[in-house]
């Protein structure tokens, strides 16, 4: 039997031969077996698509829009263009207790994906600074002249309107929302006020505007209205996540799903300002005990989608901020004094030379206070420790579990998979003494705490003189920065019971170089059915225009599926004429014609060269 010999010039271990019975047979395949070579061949092709069209597709869509979304908070510095026409805009006047001021937002229209929020930032001018008016003093001034509130108010409207295009006005929602100031007032005060500004603005102004879009609102509200701003700029609302990225599971109220709904983790916000205290987080499962302290609300637009439901709890805590809780301090020491120096004949801190000694003022620290016929003379001691001690009681904690301050309930907080800001106090605390600000470390900050009370007030007057502080840190700052630290550390892990070695507390003044104000998150709620008109608008385009949107990406894929089956079909018309080959080939050798088998010689080798 013959045989082929294969080899190549180098090297010489290339080498093998085939006989020319199995060369037939792999060479010259039957039609049997083309046909199913080639159906394997089109099914892995079609599995191929599917893979890559199909979930690549999908994936390349959402990590592009998650970073046009990303790249838009990053370069929302830049100014606004007004002159385009697709561009929406929105009015919050924030009615606070000291003044109000008017801000003004934007957004692009909306791309008609329902799983999406509007891509809200807030508009800037053309030396792109913040558009934002502030005025003096509160509306709540205005108590016993309600007819001037819309006199009032009328110098930010006009600021506003100013900024934005003129054909914008009628589309341009306006809310005013009054806070703290106005809560104060008897309810017949405020009314006449808003009656005021339901009257009259629509007269003046083109905006749109209803009786409902100015009100009063509560505490809760307000920070409801913060988390969400806070949320919405750090992108924790956009449901797509990345490898790496903190998730929760979420049980999500109202929804028919069993299983639990996996989506990004949200951040809790802590803001201690200085009157107040507040706390803010999302209640990932459902507690009964809670339900009345939670605020549960929909940021979609469409209202039987339940992905961006949210399950939030809030508290805020009148008098337990920095200034207050230290005027509380001020009035038990007052208060407490007098009786103890009659019972023991004592005159401690009647005069400058006998002074009371107390631990939350750095040392040597000479401070008066009280009225003028109950002043009390007092010099610190700068012991960090013991001034949280004498600060515990202040917290009017309970043995009750599940509490924090005033005995109020708290939801379990998940500290292993957690992540907290820290605004204003909490800020100012860690950052403009003690240099601290970010990423927060109880130990190391209770050092820093404790070495700042422990040094000579003559010391910490030289470092500021010298502008070792933060260059907004007053004299102010430096007298009560003792006390303020052990109050900021006593609420943080006595009254809210944060574990002293939780380390995804933030502290900052800033998000992305921006402050972030509760009123991002008002105009984010109340303008979530908007996006209802985008997605109809959307919906009539039909399937060509979601053809036309995805052809960009998909057609190099079938690009290569369509050279794929070119090369495939080539082969087999290239092995269907070799096997016509062979045929005609054994048809013309005969026995006869192959000399070397008639006399029985060994076969010879024919060498092929490569």
């Amino acid at each position: 039997m013959g045989r082929i010999s294969f080899s190549c010039l180098f090297p010489a271990s290339w080498h093998f031969s085939l006989s020319s019975q199995v060369l037939p047979r792999l060479l010259m395949p039957s039609l049997r077996q083309l046909l199913v070579s080639g159906l394997v061949l089109c099914l892995i092709g079609l599995l191929y698509l599917l893979l890559v069209t199909g979930k690549g597709h999908a994936s390349w869509i959402r990590n592009e829009n998650h970073f046009h979304r990303h790249l838009a908070r990053v370069t929302d510095v830049d100014a606004t263009d007004t002159s385009n026409p697709n561009l929406n805009y929105g009015l919050v006047v924030d009615c606070g207790s000291s003044g109000s001021r008017v801000f003004v937002y934007c957004w692009p229209q909306h791309n008609g994906n329902p799983h999406e929020l509007l891509e809200i930032q807030q508009m800037r001018d053309q030396h792109r600074k913040p558009v934002v008016m502030k005025i003096k003093p509160g509306i709540s001034e205005l108590a016993k002249t309600p007819e001037k509130a819309s006199d009032y108010i009328y110098p930010l409207l006009s600021f506003a309107a100013q900024h934005i295009p003129k054909n914008k006005h009628q589309e341009t929602p306006l809310y005013i929302l009054c806070t703290a100031g106005m809560r104060v007032l008897p309810e017949s005060q405020q009314e006449a006020l808003l009656e005021d500004l339901r009257t009259d603005i629509p007269v003046h102004f083109k905006f749109l505007f209803s009786d409902s879009h100015v009100e009063v609102i509560s505490g809760k509200q307000e920070g409801v209205y913060a988390w969400i701003g806070i949320n919405f700029v750090l992108g924790r609302f956009n449901h797509v996540h990345n490898d790496g990225e903190a998730v929760v599971e979420v049980h999500v109220p109202g929804s028919d799903q069993q299983e639990a709904l996996v989506r990004k983790r949200t951040a809790g916000v802590l803001d201690m300002g200085g009157v107040s205290t507040q706390i803010a987080y999302e209640v990932p499962k459902t507690e009964e005990v809670a339900k009345n302290l939670l605020a549960e609300f929909n940021l979609g637009c469409d209202a039987h989608r339940t992905e961006h439901v949210y399950r939030v709890y809030v508290s805020t805590f009148l008098g337990f901020g920095g200034n207050a809780a230290r005027q509380r301090y001020e009035e038990n020491l007052i208060k407490n004094t007098a009786p103890r120096n009659k019972l023991l004949g004592q005159h401690i801190g009647e005069t400058a030379e006998s002074p009371i000694l107390d631990p939350c003022l750095p040392t040597d620290l000479q401070d008066v206070i009280g009225p003028s016929k109950q002043k009390l003379y007092l010099r610190g001691t700068g012991d960090f420790d013991q001034c949280r001690q004498i600060l515990q009681p202040f917290l009017n904690r309970t043995n009750d579990t599940q509490t924090s301050l005033s005995g109020i309930y708290q939801p379990a907080i998940d500290y292993s998979n957690s992540q907290f800001y820290g605004f204003s106090e909490f800020y100012y605390c860690t950052e403009d003494v003690l240099r601290m600000g970010g990423d927060y470390n109880a130990s190391k900050y209770a050092q820093a705490a404790k070495n700042y009370c422990a040094t000579q007030w003559k010391t910490l007057r030289e470092r500021f003189d010298s502008g070792l502080y933060a260059s907004h840190a007053d004299l102010h700052r430096l007298k009560y920065q003792c006390f303020k630290s052990a109050w900021m550390y006593e609420v943080l892990h006595s009254g809210f019971s944060f574990p002293t070695n939780y380390k995804n507390l933030k502290t900052a003044l800033l998000v992305y170089d921006k402050e972030v104000q509760w009123t991002l998150g008002a105009i984010l709620y109340r303008t979530r059915f908007l996006p209802l008109r985008d997605i109809q608008q959307e919906s009539l385009k039909g399937v060509h225009s979601h053809w036309r949107h995805s052809f960009s990406f998909v057609n190099n894929h079938y690009l290569f599926l369509a050279c794929f089956f070119i090369v495939l079909l080539s082969i087999m018309l290239y092995l269907l004429r070799l096997r016509r080959i062979h045929r005609r080939t054994a048809q013309h050798c005969t026995p006869s014609s192959v000399p070397w088998l008639e006399e029985g010689l060994g076969s010879p080798t024919i060498p092929i060269n490569l």
